[in-house]
């Protein structure tokens, strides 16, 4: 009889385990250490040029050398983001499609469109966020307020209140203007663009007095004296336009919108490739030369771990819900 305790036989069957675990282990792990090997396509829905795409474009570059890899811009416009944000949902997870994702997109849309196509929270894996796009409310030179108080002040005794500019209906501009008007009583009537540009032009040549956007988009006209700053509508100052108070600061109390964009992949992607991803994606954001970069678009990095940029997503989806009802924003 064979003794059950002999240690050879014990040694041999540990050799055999082993083997088996190797054998189902080991093409999970040679993937994992694989990847990426071949390039990742980068969904930006949006058109070319804005913040949204310059940012995705600037941080794909750097991101793309730390993971050997080309990742390749696809811009998929249309229905404010819904499309392309319905095509990364339907894509095959397995780390080699993405989504630029923006705050607009994720927790606006949700509520203003009737059907957006996708789930924020359970149709996509977080990668990481990027960072924070300041908005800032300007105004024309001539406006004959020098501050926020002044410019609520003046919208509460103008016949039908003041009119301000955004890059469309649903925005985070818009929600932001609408949120303004719920917390400080101001009379403001909102004027959709299809896009900043044109309000831009609008608002300096004096055909509306106010104009919501990007601290990017106001930037150079604010320096030039072609604008007139009046706040920006994040809890800290601008990096890139240091004297100009915050919206706390100038007597609206907790009030914070701004936006945000980020990677994401789709839902039930290989835990292992978005930490990879979120590791190299964090490495890229705290780069200085990056970081400067996001900057002068009038972004702020934000490095994080996926679970934090999922509980924002959340959180934000919740705070944004009820200034549209209250507004009545909705698109068909």
């Amino acid at each position: 009889m064979t003794d059950p305790m002999n240690p050879f036989r014990r040694s041999g069957w540990r050799l055999a385990l082993a083997m088996c675990a190797s054998a189902l282990l080991g093409p999970l792990y040679a993937a994992d250490d694989a990847y990426p090997n071949k390039p990742i396509r980068l969904i930006v829905p949006f058109t070319t040029g804005g913040v949204t795409d310059t940012s995705a474009r600037l941080v794909a570059e750097h991101l793309g050398r730390r993971l050997n890899q080309q990742i390749v811009i696809d811009n998929k416009p249309g229905a404010s983001g819904n499309i392309g944000m319905a095509m990364v949902k339907a894509a095959p997870p397995d780390g080699y499609t993405w989504v630029m994702g923006f705050d607009g997109t994720m927790v606006i849309n949700p509520h203003v469109f009737a059907k957006v196509g996708f789930d924020p929270i359970n149709d996509y894996a977080p990668i990481g966020k990027i960072g924070d796009a300041t908005l800032i409310l300007v105004a024309n030179p001539n406006v004959p307020a020098k501050n926020l108080q002044e410019v609520i002040a003046l919208s509460k005794k103008t016949p039908g209140g003041l009119s301000y500019g955004t890059s469309g209906t649903g925005s985070t501009p818009h929600i932001a203007g609408e949120l303004l008007k719920i917390k400080s009583g101001a009379q403001l009537t909102h004027v959709p663009y299809k896009g900043g540009g044109q309000a831009m032009i609008d608002v300096m040549g004096g055909s509306i007095p106010l104009v919501y956007t990007a601290v990017a988009g106001a930037y150079n006209h604010v320096k030039s004296g072609k604008l007139k700053p009046i706040a920006v509508s994040s809890q800290q100052r601008a990096g890139s336009l240091p004297d100009v108070p915050t919206f706390g600061e100038s007597g609206v109390s907790d009030f914070n919108a701004y936006s945000w964009v980020g990677f994401l992949a789709p839902a039930q992607t290989p835990a292992a490739i978005i930490q990879k991803l979120n590791t190299e994606l964090n490495a890229t954001l705290n780069d200085p030369l990056v970081r400067d970069k996001l900057r002068v678009l009038g972004i702020e990095a934000a490095p994080g771990s996926p679970e934090q940029f999922r509980e924002e997503i959340r959180r934000d989806l919740n705070r944004y819900g009820p200034v549209v009802k209250a507004a009545g924003i909705q698109v068909e």
